[in-house]
């Protein structure tokens, strides 16, 4: 089967006509008593869809769902701060969060309250004027959760408002709902529906439509079978469940596109779980009445591990439509057919209307993990355009007829280990990008950096593979070997980018790979944060530099602006600064004018590495600790152990030391996510990758030059 697109249309599209004629009547219905609650009637914060669908032209000022509205487009029409104001651009306000972790949550603005939440899934409600706290919701989330992060420790990306109520997910994976006004629990369901212990995560914000709640979830490097789900709006009651990887085949499958699915994966992938997981990106398309989401990368990467014997493995990698009423498939698109690198296609996702080859077409815009920037029909999923938008060297172009990538066969990993470009993190990853309507330019956060892939030495001598389900189990040798070619130079970038022509309009290189989500204005402006900490308003038309903050930490997260009293603000939410032990994430506010001051290195924390205590090890134990680090501790704490997130290790100081057979053995750290690792390490284990964390922060200190350049830039 070359595309799976053929078979959506004539297995999968016509029964789906008679659901969705069914649910436009069941809309209508919807709209019509939502109209009721019109502006003059409805209760403060009430959010419905007539309210967000009108919010583009009606309510400039809001901020009411994750992506401002349902086109997700991040692009503001508010100009009061603009290309000729944004110099006298100050701190309004600052809300300390007492929080270390990264953060990563859009906030919503809504009749002038913020709501957002932090990395514990720990919700709150301010005085969007003030920051003054209204309420706040702890859900409890299981701290041992962030075991089972695949990328650096607990995150949550924000919250959603429907008809009265505040939803979030928490990272050990549960739905909650609140009441808006008083941020009191009205339900909390498990979205795992597992009875026994799982390493299911959720990172997304839910979107809400139709009466029912929409999430994914995260870590498909966990054995994990990937699925979206709808929740009842008032009672939190599973209403449907799309899983996007087949089953066990001798089991009965769960909904009729799987069976057809199945034909493309092989050997036993079930046992393996398959991915798929739906960790970001759920859009809902009023046009077409129908729910857009990305599906994620296959688990292990591997496709020979994985699938082996080859086939395409529906649904990993793509763009799936279904109606959010019933749940069933409308069409489906792979951007990225047996997925053998983590390219999955989780990415934010921008609607609007474009012209293209004379005719208005109703797209879809995505720039996925695999480096090809995509804009799709929304209607039925024909692909109508795909350039590339970063470096890339595993494929040469995208087949415009078949829409499927050609693969470099120099590239194939399973052969040779190989730098391979994009990288795992992709060329572009969750944070969000803006698109200008308008203009039809997208202003894409891009990470131009490349990973060492290799099939692990045992497979290649035993072809076995061991799924360990306490563990992210990959399948991949990313430690490049003695000998291996020097890493390509890492960047990273804010690029203007034309998705029709595939144009560079312009380009920013900032301070670091990893950059985050963009917001674009009718001002003229483009704001976006990196992790060093700069947040800065560029000049829609050029990229020219206009104003510059230093936030003091990670910025990755994406901002969002509102008005409140004839007077426009700029927030965004910052995490954890880097190589800093003691950090606390804050949300930052804006204004024009604004002189609440600046906040300093001082206040959260001195940059430098201390000198660690005495190196001990020999150069054979150093290695093997560095053997042990990467298998256990990586995902947390960084590549060589440079954090980018958590805490960076060679920040400790000589008390952490000390303590470091308690803190990962013994888990005196449990309340803050650092669970006991007594059952992955032995004593002698921990000494090592101890000794290992030492050396890297004694090479630093080595490196004056270089590590000082570096603070400089972060601080």
């Amino acid at each position: 089967m070359k595309s799976f697109r053929p078979w959506v249309r004539t297995l999968v599209l016509l029964p789906a006509i008679a659901f969705m004629v069914t649910a436009c009547i069941k809309d209508t219905v919807d709209v019509e008593t939502s109209t009721e609650t019109a502006e003059e009637a409805r209760p403060s914060g009430w959010v419905d869809e007539a309210r967000v669908i009108a919010a583009g032209d009606a309510e400039p000022g809001s901020w009411l769902a994750h992506g401002q509205t349902y086109d997700e487009l991040r692009f503001s029409a508010l100009t009061q701060i603009n290309r000729d104001t944004v110099g006298i651009l100050g701190l309004a306000w600052v809300k300390n969060l007492d929080i270390p972790h990264r953060l990563q949550a859009t906030p919503l603005v809504i009749d002038g309250v913020m709501y957002f939440t932090d990395s514990w899934s720990v919700a709150y409600a301010v005085d969007a004027k003030t920051g003054e706290e209204i309420w706040r919701f702890d859900p409890g989330t299981d701290r041992g959760s962030a075991r089972y992060s695949c990328c650096g420790g607990p995150a949550n990306r924000g919250v959603a408002a429907y008809r009265g109520k505040l939803y979030f997910a928490t990272f050990d994976a549960r739905l909650v709902a609140l009441d808006q006004a008083t941020g009191e629990k009205v339900w909390d369901v498990d979205t795992t529906h597992y009875p026994t212990h799982n390493p299911y995560t959720i990172t997304g914000a839910p979107r809400a439509v139709h009466g029912k709640v929409f999430i994914g979830q995260s870590s498909s490097e966990f054995g994990l079978r990937g699925h979206l789900s709808a929740y009842d709006a008032q009672t939190g009651e599973l209403a449907w469940r799309f899983f996007t990887v087949p089953g066990d085949p001798s089991k009965p499958f769960e909904h009729p596109e799987l069976e057809e699915a199945a034909k493309t994966w092989g050997g036993e992938w079930w046992k393996l779980g398959g991915g798929g997981t739906v960790w970001h990106s759920i859009v809902y398309d009023a046009k077409f009445d129908q729910l857009l989401f990305g599906t994620g990368n296959g688990a292990p990467w591997p496709r020979k591990i994985r699938s082996p014997g080859g086939g395409d493995n529906l649904f990993l990698g793509g763009v799936m439509s279904v109606n959010p009423v019933t749940g069933r498939m409308n069409w489906f698109f792979q951007m990225t057919p047996a997925d053998n690198w983590d390219f999955n296609a989780c990415q934010d996702i921008a609607l609007l209307d474009m012209e293209i080859d004379g005719k208005v077409r109703s797209v879809l815009l995505q720039g996925p993990k695999n480096g090809f920037f995509y804009v799709l029909d929304r209607e039925n999923g024909e692909l109508l355009r795909a350039n590339p938008y970063v470096r890339l060297n595993w494929a040469t172009h995208i087949d415009r007829e078949t829409g499927r990538p050609v693969e470099n066969p120099e590239m194939a990993y399973d052969e040779k280990a190989q730098w391979v470009l994009p990288s795992n993190a992709g060329g572009h990853s969750w944070q969000a990008m803006a698109v200008d309507p308008d203009r039809g330019i997208a202003y894409l956060p891009v990470q131009d950096m490349a990973a060492w892939y290799g099939l692990p030495q045992s497979f290649l001598e035993t072809g076995e593979f061991e799924l360990d389900p306490n563990r992210m189990s990959l399948g991949v040798d990313m430690r490049p070997h003695e000998g291996a070619p020097p890493r390509p130079e890492a960047s990273g970038y804010l690029k203007a980018f034309d998705p029709l022509t595939g144009e560079e309009v312009w380009s920013v290189e900032r301070d670091t790979p990893y950059n985050g989500g963009a917001l674009a204005t009718a001002g003229g402006l483009v704001f976006q944060g990196d992790a060093a900490g700069q947040l800065a308003a560029y000049d829609a038309d050029d990229g020219a530099l206009l104003w510059e903050y230093d936030t003091q930490g990670n910025t990755p997260a994406s901002p969002i602006t509102y008005a409140i009293d004839g007077e426009q603000y700029l927030a965004v939410l910052v995490g954890r600064a880097w190589q800093r032990e003691e950090s606390d994430g804050r949300v930052m506010v804006f204004k024009l004018g604004a002189e609440a001051g600046e906040v300093t290195a001082e206040q959260i924390g001195a940059a430098d590495i201390p000198e660690p205590p005495p190196l001990t090890a020999s150069e054979e134990d150093i290695g093997r600790g560095e053997l042990l680090y990467n298998r256990t501790c990586v995902g947390c704490h960084g590549i060589g152990a440079v954090a980018t997130i958590n805490a960076d290790l060679r920040m400790m100081s000589g008390e952490t030391h000390e303590r470091f057979q308690d803190i990962v053995r013994g888990g005196v750290f449990a309340d803050k996510g650092m669970l006991s690792f007594a059952a992955a390490v032995t004593a002698e284990e921990a000494e090592l990758i101890r000794q290992y964390v030492i050396s890297q922060a004694l090479k630093a200190r080595a490196a004056p030059a270089e590590e000082g350049e570096r603070r400089r830039r972060r601080n």
